[in-house]
């Protein structure tokens, strides 16, 4: 028999349903297609969290839409960033003169983002935006612009739709508060 997953306790309130996030995404690739007027967006998804948005997303984008990955790291196991941003894994195309949508699954401080604009900036794409399904109130700092917003939260650690802790709950199809072990949270 299967043990119930998440466990009780594990998830608390649950901030966005499955179809809030559906809902949203398609608005998003709408956005970005109409924005775009017939060019081929070139998606830069920032493993692993941004995974399942990006393949929704680029599912809710009509016509041609490309994909490549990077992976970045400023959390570790940790619920907070650590402030500093390593590449893990590299692009494997060149951007140059390209089309760019840098797909994220949250921004927090905004470190991470404004680190990867500036340094794809650099890489001379023919237009770079920004696009997160989640941007955290009050937690960025001034000049982070995130061009596409899926929905904004209040700063709690959350997990499910791609995000984890600990490299769990990525699968769960909604996004709900983390309240087990190692949250803090008081059961």
């Amino acid at each position: 028999m299967l043990d119930s997953y998440p466990k009780d306790g594990d998830i608390g309130e649950i901030y966005l349903t499955e179809a809030e996030i559906q809902a949203r995404v398609s608005e998003l690739g709408q956005q970005i297609a109409n924005d775009l007027a017939g060019e081929v967006p070139l998606l830069i998804t920032i493993l692993k969290g941004s995974v399942l948005f990006a393949a929704d997303l680029m599912r809710a984008i009509p016509g041609a839409v490309e994909i490549d990955f990077m992976a970045v790291s400023s959390y570790g196991t940790e619920t907070k960033s650590s402030g500093i941003v390593k590449i893990v894994k590299d692009l494997d195309e060149s951007i140059a003169g390209r089309h760019v949508i840098l797909i994220e699954d949250i921004v927090d401080s905004g470190l991470t983002m404004t680190y990867l604009l500036n340094l794809l900036g650099n890489r001379e794409p023919a237009s770079i935006r920004a696009c997160s399904l989640l941007v955290r109130e009050g937690q960025q700092a001034a000049g982070v612009k995130v061009d596409y917003i899926g929905f904004e939260i209040p700063p709690a650690f959350v997990v499910g739709y791609g995000l984890d802790y600990a490299q769990q709950f990525r699968n769960l199809p909604y996004i709900g508060v983390y309240t087990g072990p190692g949250s803090g949270a008081e059961h």
